[in-house]
């Protein structure tokens, strides 16, 4: 993938990141920040599979979607 591209989801993966911490809604926080999370591993398998970035974001995500998927609110 063009290097740029990566830099791109990058920096969006950061935002994601920062805006999650902004909104006060939890699921609208779970969101947001697994959007943030899905960005990081792209970024992470395209940027030369950076490992430390995949494996945490990827087990953020999970977690993410089983709290989404079961209603938990924390």
């Amino acid at each position: 993938m063009n290097p740029e591209i990566t830099t791109y989801i990058g920096y969006s993966a950061s935002v994601f990141i920062v805006l999650s911490f902004i909104l006060k809604d939890i699921r609208k926080i779970r969101i947001v920040n697994m959007i943030g999370c899905i960005c990081f591993v792209i970024y992470g398998i395209f940027n030369g599979l950076l490992w430390p970035v995949i494996i945490p974001n990827g087990l953020i995500c999970l977690i993410q979607i089983y709290h989404l998927l079961t209603g938990k609110k924390a």
